[in-house]
């Protein structure tokens, strides 16, 4: 089992990025996955969560305020995050999980710069 992030970067406040998880060694379409963050000096924080099955169901922390979209794509066997409107606060490193279980991705660091 293989989570792979990637699409960080260094963007100006008021920004956009979209971040990617291929994923390889689940079956991906069953699977809810999820986005995290750590922010220097403070805990990992969950960012959002996407269902699996057949209905699919975004969640999303109150601090996205409408800002992320969390999407995904069985086809490609790929989670998105779409991210706009970046404040230097969503500065920290990003990370896929596969929901409920322990299966991370080496994470992909986020810089916004005020």
């Amino acid at each position: 089992e293989q989570l792979v992030e990637s699409g960080g970067g260094l963007v100006q406040s008021g920004g956009s990025l979209r971040l990617s998880c291929v994923v390889s060694g689940f079956t991906f379409d069953t699977f809810g996955w999820r986005w995290y963050r750590q922010a220097p000096g403070k805990g990992r924080e969950l960012v959002a969560s996407i269902t699996g099955g057949e209905e699919i169901e975004q969640r999303y922390a109150g601090f996205v305020k409408g800002r992320f979209v969390i999407s995904r794509d069985n086809e490609k066997n790929t989670v998105y995050l779409q991210m706009n409107s970046l404040e230097p606060e969503d500065t920290a490193v990003y990370y896929c999980n596969a929901w409920g279980t322990e299966y991370w991705g080496q994470g992909t660091q986020v810089t916004v710069a005020s």
